[in-house]
């Protein structure tokens, strides 16, 4: 779906996702990095907790879990995290994600997002009594030219930690040309392999904005035989529905 600056714009994505996920009878929706706040530290903090109120009440209504990607302050220790955020169908908050491999230049010290957001620890989540995980962008594949620091491997470690369904939510840089061609095989082969190494699904969507170039990853679900259960298009809005025999 389109991520954007506008936190009014991302809220009415979302809640056109949830009314879709609704009509499909959908137990979880997922959505990609920052798809609420913008991916960006800087976001008016009290505008997104109105707007994350407002997906909370509609999500519940739908009896619908998220796995929802934003940005977000703490109120706890008061700081900024990239998040998947995660709440069952009927509203209760039970946890978060925040991003690991923070995207840094390999300069010393590193700039970029390992500057704005804090860590956390990985941990898993359960869903309507399935243990799930996520993992943000570079979480999954550690791209060695944006990665100051090792791949510790998170898919692994979730699914040894008993996690059978891994969120990925994305949010690519790209601009259409060889760089980013090379990038989406690289994004997609770590996709196939990583849920094949874990034996584990993936659930995957990235931001479609702007709409008249690729995405930078492929959208869709990964089954633990590292092929796709179902594949978007690579570029555009696109809401899709997937049942995971669990």
């Amino acid at each position: 779906m389109p991520v954007t600056n506008c936190v009014a714009e991302n809220r009415d994505a979302i809640l056109r996702a949830v009314a879709f996920a609704r009509q499909e009878g959908a137990e979880i929706l997922l959505t990609p990095e920052g798809s609420l706040s913008g991916y960006r530290p800087d976001f008016d903090r009290d505008e997104v907790a109105d707007a994350l109120e407002a997906v909370l009440t509609a999500a519940r209504a739908a009896r619908l879990a998220l796995a929802l990607g934003t940005c977000f302050a703490e109120p706890a220790d008061g700081l900024c995290y990239n998040q998947v955020r995660f709440y069952a169908a009927d509203g209760a908050f039970l946890g978060f994600h925040g991003k690991t491999l923070r995207c840094g230049s390999l300069k010393d010290p590193p700039r970029g997002e390992i500057e704005w957001y804090a860590p956390a620890p990985l941990r898993t989540f359960d869903v309507a009594g399935v243990t799930v995980g996520a993992l943000i962008c570079n979480d999954l594949w550690a791209n060695p030219g944006c990665t100051p620091m090792p791949d510790p491997h998170l898919t692994q470690q979730l699914a040894r930690a008993g996690a059978r369904v891994v969120f990925h939510a994305v949010n690519g840089g790209r601009d259409g040309g060889p760089l980013s061609a090379v990038a989406w095989h690289y994004h997609e082969s770590n996709l196939l392999l990583r849920a094949l190494a874990g034996g584990i699904w993936i659930v995957t969507v990235d931001n479609c904005h702007p709409g008249h170039i690729d995405c930078s990853a492929p959208s869709g679900v990964v089954s633990p035989e590292g092929r796709w259960a179902l594949r978007c298009p690579e570029r555009g809005e696109r809401l899709f529905a997937c049942t995971l025999p669990l």
